[in-house]
């Protein structure tokens, strides 16, 4: 499976020039792909003003989004502020060419910035498809709590486990005075969950003068970084994910035979 990560500015609130710049690097775009992975918040920026930049579910940024989807023949995925039913949520929209599309709200809700106190938490995950890839999207802050992010194993004999997922991915504005933490839970979710990892993360200065450093990666199943993507820089990157090296490893090194059982309230 190929993946295309998208590490760029966000401008602060514009939706219309976020629509035309992200247009713009997805036409950089000239191999196949199968999935791109766009920041969270990706037509906005991660603003605390709900009342002024969200959206219908059903929105402009979704319209958008499936637009992409068709043109580029792949998925595309990305979080946008929405209102539904009267309340305000973080909402990831996995879209894909047919314009069929699932949506994940984001968990858990950044209180530093006040997250939680403008927008409402989800409160389930969802397991999207690629080809014979089983897939979670997450949001950003979701990165630091390990039991939402967990893989299950399900044992098949006492040498296979059949597990729930195999990439898990995460869209964020992460700041860069917490990056070193960004990258060491994202090689760690690849290591306990034996999956591929995929960070897209936003870089440059929002509204609020934060900036961000992007250090978008992504991870293979042993915590190692196999993409290029550098920090700081705009960069569009395809990397092929193998899914021979991903069954062969958890075959050879079967930890999920010894995971731990449990159920989220």
């Amino acid at each position: 499976m190929k993946v295309s990560i998208v590490q760029s500015e966000i401008f602060w609130e514009d939706r219309e020039k976020n629509f035309f710049h992200f247009g713009e690097l997805l036409d950089k775009i000239e191999e196949e792909t199968d999935l791109i992975v766009l920041p969270e918040m990706f037509s906005t920026g991660f603003s605390m003003h709900p009342e002024k930049i969200a959206e219908a579910s059903n929105g402009e940024s979704l319209e958008w989004l499936r637009l992409q989807a068709k043109k580029k023949k792949c998925v595309v995925t990305a979080s946008v502020a929405v209102k539904d039913d009267g309340m305000y949520y973080n909402r990831l929209f996995w879209v894909e060419p047919s314009g069929h599309f699932h949506t994940y709200d984001k968990r858990h809700l950044f209180r530093m910035a006040g997250e939680d106190k403008q927008y409402s938490p989800g409160q389930s995950t969802i397991t999207t498809h690629i080809k014979n890839w089983n897939i979670r999207p997450l949001v950003c802050y979701d990165l630091r709590f390990p039991v939402w992010s967990r893989n299950h194993f399900k044992k098949l004999s006492e040498t296979a486990v059949h597990a729930q997922y195999d990439v898990l991915i995460y869209v964020a504005n992460w700041p860069e005075v917490r990056a070193y933490p960004w990258k060491q839970l994202l090689i760690a979710r690849a290591i306990e969950n034996q999956c591929y990892v995929i960070g897209v993360n936003r870089i440059g200065a929002d509204g609020n003068g934060i900036m961000h450093s992007g250090d978008s990666m992504v991870i293979n199943p042993r915590g190692e970084i196999i993409s290029k993507t550098k920090a700081h820089e705009k960069s569009v990157e395809t990397i092929t994910l193998n899914r021979d090296y991903l069954d062969d490893f958890r075959k050879s090194f079967p930890v999920g035979l010894d995971a731990d059982g449990f159920s989220l309230l």
